[in-house]
């Protein structure tokens, strides 16, 4: 069988391109999303006597809301704590305690807000990338789930959530697996036998330090996953859906490859348009 190394020097031709919009034709969107938050959070500020209060303002704003009132108050307010930090309420306090002395003073944010544009089309063309966020995951697991149906029916047994959903953790689908570990795809013959665990992602772009450690944690899960499968005698193999053109940037190429070659047959790499060559009954009954 062909490998993921001997696709390198053709590995435009195993991409899988899932659309961006193009700039600006996204803005009127944009603008219909994220106008009446920007328009939200002026008033808001405007009520704030601190920065801290305005926070707290905002977290006692219903959702859908609140969340996209936080991207804006860590864009003028306070770029050291994340969205998800904020979205817990309870934590609020202690947020304000440790960070408020980093907040941007109110004054100085309501200044800014008065002298932005109206409408505010800079912001709203970082907030929108928000709303895209993960999508191309969802259409690159939801394609594979329709060719392993397509071309394996009924045959096995295929789980995982196909667009957003709950992860498949491993504790709760094999016996005796310690920690909580989420995976993307459990593919199992129909009496139950696990055959294949699997991982996806789509890289539009990456590399550096994400690059190592991606990588890097790859590795730690085939050696767990194999290590399982000789315990327990099982068929367990390991999968990587991997697609999107930033797997060409750095040495992401050369490390799936080294992944695969460290699986000893037992771990697949591949983009959805490998599948029909190298995803094959074969491998899966291995």
């Amino acid at each position: 069988m062909t490998s993921f190394s001997d696709y390198q020097s053709r590995s435009a031709q195993y991409m899988t391109f899932i659309d961006s919009e193009f700039y600006p034709d996204y803005l009127d969107e944009a603008r219909i999303i994220y106008g009446s938050v920007i328009e939200q959070f002026s008033e808001l500020a405007n009520m704030a006597s601190s920065s801290a209060e305005l926070l707290i303002r905002i977290v006692d704003t219903p959702n859908p809301s609140r969340t996209q009132l936080l991207r804006v108050f860590r864009k003028y307010v306070s770029p050291d704590t994340s969205v998800e930090m904020l979205k817990v309420k309870k934590k609020i306090p202690k947020i304000i305690a440790d960070y408020g002395h980093r907040f941007r003073d109110i004054e100085q944010v309501k200044a800014n807000l008065a002298n932005r544009p109206k409408p505010d089309e800079a912001l709203m063309a970082i907030l929108i990338e928000y709303k895209s966020r993960g999508q191309k995951g969802y259409e690159l697991t939801e394609a594979f789930f329709l060719w392993f149906e397509s071309n394996f029916g009924s045959e096995y047994l295929i789980q995982g959530p196909v667009r957003a959903g709950r992860d498949v953790m491993l504790n709760e689908v094999l016996k005796d697996w310690q920690t909580k570990t989420p995976a993307d795809i459990l593919i199992s013959r129909n009496d139950g036998t696990p055959l294949v665990i699997g991982f996806a992602r789509y890289d539009s772009d990456r590399g550096g330090a994400q690059e190592d450690d991606r990588t890097g944690g790859n590795r730690d899960k085939v050696t767990d996953i194999l290590r399982y499968a000789e315990r327990y005698q099982l068929p367990l193999k390991v999968f990587f859906l991997n697609d999107g053109p930033g797997l060409t940037l750095g040495s992401m190429w050369n490390d799936y490859a080294a992944l695969e070659k460290y699986g000893k047959g037992k771990v697949m790499v591949c983009t959805l348009k490998m599948l029909d060559e190298r995803f094959t009954r074969d491998w899966l009954e291995i």
